[in-house]
């Protein structure tokens, strides 16, 4: 990941205080909230980013995690209320018996497991993009997406970014993230497990 993130570490480390966090902010904002924005370099940007941070003493690591934080939050919300309001509508206008099946499974899924899949798709390229639309659209409950959205928000936004911040100096750190990723992707995974081996029964 240093080494991806080396460049963008050069480009941001131009910038003005002030830019970087817009910039950073930016990215992350329209990678979560905008659908053909799925391939902006999330975690990559958030890495770079802390290393800046750490580099530069003129950005401040608080400001600039609160940045991406709010931009990770209200993107990811905004993904969803539009799934919700233009997807769900368009899915119901939809009367095959196929596309039947596959919104009832995807309700089915989302009420079960859907508060993990949110977590933990924040820690996938383009998955993080196209789970909170999909979310709305599969009517899932507002209030357990909205918990899952903060918890995710601060894990991968903000983990990652001190994950950069602290690399040079702690070298531990660097798999910091990796590891919050893999246990709520395990999680999510032995959820949606448990909660199909009860639907057998």
């Amino acid at each position: 990941m240093i080494e991806l993130a080396a460049s963008f570490d050069a480009q941001l480390s131009n910038l003005a205080p002030y830019l970087v966090y817009l910039v950073t902010g930016a990215v992350i904002f329209f990678e979560t909230a905008v659908l053909f924005a799925f391939f902006l370099p999330g975690d990559s940007i958030l890495f770079s980013a802390g290393l800046v941070a750490a580099a530069h003493k003129d950005v401040n690591i608080f400001i600039l995690v609160s940045v991406i934080f709010i931009a990770a939050f209200f993107g990811d919300q905004i993904g969803f209320v539009l799934g919700r309001l233009v997807g769900r509508p368009y899915l119901e206008k939809q009367d095959s018996p196929r596309m039947q099946r596959m919104i009832a499974r995807s309700e089915s899924f989302y009420e079960q497991t859907g508060w993990w899949a949110v977590v933990a798709a924040r820690f996938f390229p383009w998955i993080r993009t196209f789970v909170p639309p999909i979310a709305g659209a599969s009517k899932m409950n507002y209030y357990k997406f909205l918990t899952a959205n903060v918890l995710g928000a601060f894990l991968w936004g903000v983990g990652i970014t001190l994950a950069g911040y602290y690399a040079a100096t702690l070298p531990w750190v660097k798999t910091w993230s990796y590891a919050i990723a893999t246990f709520f992707i395990c999680a999510s995974l032995v959820s949606a497990l448990v909660n199909y081996l009860r639907h057998r029964q």
